[in-house]
């Protein structure tokens, strides 16, 4: 296991972006951890974890690309630290492009921020996490109207491991859907393993994660 993602692990937890407890998700499913990216917001937290998107682009997709794109809100400044941490780690200029949720019409207008979209143009998608796929329901149909652009694919901090709408993976769902590769800076079976290397989850904790992926466990 690239040692990138026991990294990660051990911040996610310093962050207390990655909790496990009892938590209710918005599906509506109840689970004994949660993530949640919004935790990361000093300058030294978003610096470190867009090193580890870069660092998981690099190696999931390679760097032959040109604009990253955040869908909106969570996603854009991950979009904006992870372009300067490409810039930083690899020398690689990038161009960063988000969406809002409505449309300006003053000023700079339209629904873009950042970087406009051109025909041709090359596109990692980036998120924090994807557990139903909602997210790109809204923000493929978006990228894809704004120009003639290739998605190369789409990168989240943590695969959760769970069902999407059927058996697989949300990140396999989108996968399938719309024809682009996903990959993870980590998942939830990789932090398990870790953590257990470290004796840093109890019996207990350990039970109720199995039977919750006994119940909402993805096929591979």
């Amino acid at each position: 296991m690239e040692e990138y993602k026991k990294q990660f692990t051990e911040f996610m937890l310093s962050c207390n972006a990655l909790k496990f407890g009892d938590f209710t998700l918005k599906s509506g499913r109840k689970s004994p951890f949660f993530m949640n990216a919004g935790a990361y917001v000093s300058g030294g937290q978003l610096h470190e974890i867009a090193c580890y998107y870069a660092k998981a682009i690099n190696d999931n997709f390679g760097l032959d690309f040109d604009v990253l794109f955040g869908p909106a809100y969570k996603g854009i400044p991950l979009a904006v630290a992870t372009c300067m941490a490409i810039h930083e780690l690899y020398g690689k200029e990038v161009r960063y492009c988000s969406n809002r949720k409505e449309v300006k019409d003053h000023g700079d207008t339209g629904i873009l921020l950042g970087s406009k979209l051109k025909d041709g143009d090359r596109v990692i998608m980036i998120e924090d996490v994807t557990t139903s796929g909602k997210s790109m329901e809204e923000t493929v149909p978006i990228v894809r109207a704004q120009a003639d652009v290739e998605i190369k694919g789409l990168i989240v901090s943590l695969n959760r491991n769970e069902k999407g709408k059927g058996t697989k993976t949300a990140l396999a769902e989108i996968a399938d859907l719309y024809g682009f590769p996903t990959a993870a800076i980590v998942s939830m079976k990789e932090v398990v393993e870790i953590l257990k290397e470290k004796n840093a989850l109890d019996d207990e904790l350990l039970g109720r994660i199995d039977a919750y992926y006994k119940e909402y466990g993805a096929e591979e």
